[in-house]
């Protein structure tokens, strides 16, 4: 960069987008878009919370994660004080699209695939993160892929119990909001929604791993009938070729054939 080129341009405060500590900014840094969050007016002089930024940068640094919104750097930015500053994810939240009720097909199976992937991830790194919710899950504007914006602050050697059925039962809570905002229905998604918000937690699933086997059921189901069919057919076929009815010319062949086709399964 050359000596005439300004640091931070265009800065714009995004109310939107607001997270309970922070404010948050879109701004150019060297002339490239990126996203700024710092701690709210109120906060910015307590140790605390100062202290919780700078934890939240620590912790969010070394993740790397294609539905995450990342982290490049921590820095004090003239008229707005420490921040951290994330890539570009400017677009539409799911809380924005629900309430216009634009949530599409596409919208929904990134719900389906990529939040649970995110959550996964997030839960392996076993961080503590906000209730799940529409207003930090975004859908970027140019290809429409989904963001999470605010993963935590706080990382420990590992996850209690309720953390991970939480992040479960609030996953349930988005599917619903985001399948009554659409203009179609998925039984499939509304039966796993309310297995994850069941009232007796006993009836929910135990972790994100048993939602995602769930989510992907019914591929693996239509493929174990395939298979299911086909061994049936053969055993058919092997009672046939030993039938007195069957072709007797042809009866050791084909009962070779038959045994090679079961031995591929």
């Amino acid at each position: 960069m050359t000596d005439q080129t300004p640091r931070w341009t265009e800065i714009e405060h995004l109310p939107e987008w607001d997270e309970e500590f922070y404010h948050i900014y879109t701004a150019k840094k060297f002339g490239k878009w990126v996203m700024i969050k710092t701690l709210r007016p109120e906060y910015a002089d307590d140790p605390r919370y100062q202290a919780m930024i700078e934890q939240e940068f620590d912790v969010r640094y070394s993740l790397a994660h294609p539905n995450i919104v990342m982290i490049n750097d921590f820095e004090e930015i003239p008229g707005i004080g420490r921040c951290i500053v994330t890539d570009d994810v400017y677009g539409d939240s799911l809380r924005k699209l629900i309430e216009t009720k634009k949530v599409t097909r596409k919208h929904v199976e990134q719900l389906r695939h990529q939040l649970v992937n995110a959550l996964e991830y997030i839960q392996s790194k076993h961080i503590v993160h906000p209730p799940l919710k529409p207003d930090n899950i975004l859908f970027t504007e140019n290809i429409c892929n989904l963001k999470l914006i605010d993963v935590g602050f706080e990382q420990r050697p590992s996850l209690s119990h309720q953390s991970t059925a939480d992040d479960i039962f609030n996953y349930g809570k988005v599917l619903n909001e985001a399948l009554d905002a659409a203009d179609f229905d998925d039984p499939t998604l509304r039966r796993i929604a309310r297995k994850c918000t069941d009232p007796d937690p006993k009836h929910r699933y135990r972790n994100m791993q048993e939602v995602h086997l769930a989510l992907e059921n019914r591929g693996s189901r239509r493929l174990y009938i395939i298979i299911i069919a086909f061994l049936a057919l053969m055993v058919l076929l092997l009672i046939w070729l030993k039938s007195p009815y069957a072709p007797k010319p042809v009866i050791q062949g084909a009962t070779s054939f038959a045994f090679n086709l079961l031995s591929l399964i």
